[in-house]
């Protein structure tokens, strides 16, 4: 009996994965619409539209550092359901929003809630997994991440197409308020509030996890420039369907789900970190630089699985080495590093686009993969072996 596994898909991890799916789903519908309405709708100038995507980026990045205390500091649950709340009907003001300036700041609010929206659902969802499974159980619980992101811009531009802005946001808006009702259905007993220093750094960042930082935003910032230009991209270098990268992209994240939780589980850790690491390298360079339909979706498949691999790594890290009462903090840390890589990614990979070209970004972007990999070397894996439990 004691060999036996404990229990991964109960009734509380499965609406944990459902509520975390459709509030990315919501969200990432917006991606790669919001682009096309800025410019052929609002008539807002190209050179913009990059600055008005990643404002929800400072959103997030704004709240992450509170988020994670506040998850620490009292019941989840609740807190949960409110920024989830809030969340989801933002989703109206981008009906109202008429100008660049009203764009950015709708999205900079609502990128503050999903920010305690994401940090509490995963500090929630870690609780419910058995510690005996939490590297399986956190690799399927971002699962859910990577396919709405790779989903969501699919059924995102058929609506668009279909019946406009407009009716995008008031099915993103549904998407989500369902999500808040699956976060109604887990149980979770209030905690007992943690005695803290009245005064210290580690309520806002995870001290022990600062290594595991640079490594992890690097690793980040080409999952920006796949995620806001891949479809500009392909149309660039004629790919007849290009949205279908993301087709791809999910079934190389599912593969990778399936083998790299049970690895990390069974202490391979830094095995699945490193290999994902130089698998991206690898990928990005011969992604921007062989220009034809079956080395962009070969590609595709082997992004997917990459990320799907390396992003539940670098979570078992980050929550790892943190105590019970500071896994808030900890999921905090490890969101912040990847939304600022994703930011950075989405930033850079304009101004390098519209002064060289994407393939460019691209091949910038297997740069970061690899710097990401000595830091990991040299940084994160003697660290975690100093502070691993």
């Amino acid at each position: 009996m004691n060999d036996m596994k404990p229990q991964l898909w109960n009734r509380n991890f499965i609406q944990c994965c459902i509520s975390y799916f459709l509030m990315s789903f919501a969200f990432y519908m917006l991606m790669p619409t919001m682009p096309v309405y800025l410019v052929e709708e609002l008539g807002i100038d190209v050179s913009r539209v990059g600055l008005a995507l990643s404002s929800y980026t400072i959103g997030l990045l704004c709240i992450r550092p509170f988020s994670g205390y506040l998850v620490d500091s009292i019941s989840r649950k609740p807190l949960y359901l409110f920024a989830f709340l809030m969340f989801s009907t933002l989703f109206l003001g981008y009906l109202f929003a008429m100008t660049v300036m009203a764009v950015m700041a709708v999205r900079f609010v609502q990128g503050g809630f999903m920010g305690l929206t994401s940090v509490s659902g995963n500090t929630i969802a870690i609780d419910v997994i058995p510690s005996k499974r939490r590297g399986e159980g956190m690799g399927f619980y971002g699962l859910m991440l990577n396919l709405s992101m790779s989903l969501a811009p699919l059924a995102a531009v058929s609506l668009y197409d279909m019946r406009g802005f407009p009716a995008l946001v008031i099915v993103a808006m549904v998407i989500a308020f369902i999500g808040v009702g699956s976060v109604l259905l887990i149980r979770y007993p209030r905690r007992e509030k943690a005695v803290r220093p009245p005064l210290s750094l580690d309520r806002f960042v995870l001290i022990k996890a600062l290594p595991f930082v640079p490594s992890y935003l690097l690793s980040a910032v080409p999952y920006g420039m796949i995620v806001s230009f891949v479809v500009l991209y392909g149309k660039e270098i004629d790919i007849a369907n290009p949205g279908y990268f993301f087709i791809f992209m999910a079934i190389g994240v599912g593969i990778a789900r399936l083998i790299s939780g049970k690895l990390i589980d069974r202490g391979k850790v830094h095995l699945v970190s490193i290999v994902s690491l130089i698998s991206l390298s690898c990928a990005f360079v011969i992604f921007s630089t062989f220009h034809n339909e079956t080395v962009f979706f070969v590609s595709a498949l082997v992004i997917g699985i990459s990320f799907g691999i390396s992003i539940p790594a670098f979570q078992y890290l980050f929550v790892n080495v943190a105590p019970h009462n500071m896994r808030g903090t900890a999921t905090s840390t490890y969101l912040t590093s990847f939304d600022l890589g994703v930011g950075i990614g989405m930033l850079s990979a304009g101004y390098i686009s519209s002064s060289i070209s994407l393939a460019a970004a691209y091949l910038t972007g297997a740069g970061c993969c690899l710097l990401a990999l000595f830091t990991y070397l040299w940084l994160a894996k003697p660290s975690y072996e100093k502070n691993k439990p």
